[in-house]
């Protein structure tokens, strides 16, 4: 109400208009918000986009060493299946030179060291161990074979 008894435009006791705060009473508490919340939330998208890029590089990067010692692995297995034919065929007498010299041939060539060589049943079968030339994240592949004459 208005001093002469009227009542104002804008209604029952609210503002004149709706870009007017209302009025508080005198000695009521302020409420404000606390200091934590009022930092701005510029950039955390960036930062959740950056830690979302570096997950995925750290997944590719454990994907390609797992593929690389996976192949390092076949790669040894198939340098010790070689070997130790080379080796049993030397053994048997059907290539020329010793069997674990004709292994150590063989495994150079296929870039591996021979680590054991032994002749199960003379002239028959050689069981060999190999370990690839090249590591993968710091450990040598290593394969094992077993050759003999056919049944």
């Amino acid at each position: 109400m208005t001093a002469g008894g009227s009542i104002a435009a804008s209604g029952a006791g609210g503002p004149a208009s709706e870009t007017e705060a209302p009025s508080r009473e005198a000695g009521a508490p302020t409420w404000s918000a606390p200091t934590w919340c009022k930092r701005s939330e510029r950039g955390a998208g960036t930062i959740l986009a950056l830690a979302l890029a570096l997950a995925a590089v750290s997944a590719c990067s454990a994907a390609v060493l797992v593929s690389q010692g996976i192949v390092a692995g076949e790669r040894t297995a198939r340098a010790a299946d070689l070997t130790a034919l080379a080796a049993a065929d030397a053994e048997r007498g059907l290539s020329g030179g010793g069997t674990c010299v004709s292994a150590e041939e063989v495994a150079m060539l296929n870039a591996a060291r021979v680590i054991s060589c032994e002749i199960e049943v003379p002239g028959s079968i050689v069981r060999v161990v190999v370990r690839g030339e090249k590591a993968v994240a710091g450990v040598h592949a290593e394969g094992r074979a077993r050759a003999g004459q056919p049944p």
